[in-house]
């Protein structure tokens, strides 16, 4: 899967994990947390979900991202810091 990209996990993963991500954005939806970023080859998703595996978060959901949803949820969560 290439492309912008949704992967929602169980829990809320703290945005210092951000960098470790490679930079995908971290929002929260309800008790989930979703990585939105772009997904440049097979190989960066692999290193995603190896990390996701690596961390012990349960993995709910990858799918591709719809266009503006996330941009919505970003500025939403970034008016309430």
């Amino acid at each position: 899967m290439k492309g912008k990209t949704r992967i929602k996990v169980q829990g809320h993963l703290d945005k210092v994990w951000k960098d470790r991500f490679e930079g995908m954005d971290i929002i929260y939806e309800g008790n989930n947390t979703i990585l939105s970023g772009n997904i440049k080859d097979d190989a960066f998703m692999h290193g995603i979900l190896n990390l996701i595996r690596d961390l012990n978060l349960r993995l709910i959901s990858v799918n591709p991202a719809e266009n503006g949803h996330d941009n919505k949820l970003l500025d939403k969560a970034n008016n309430k810091q």
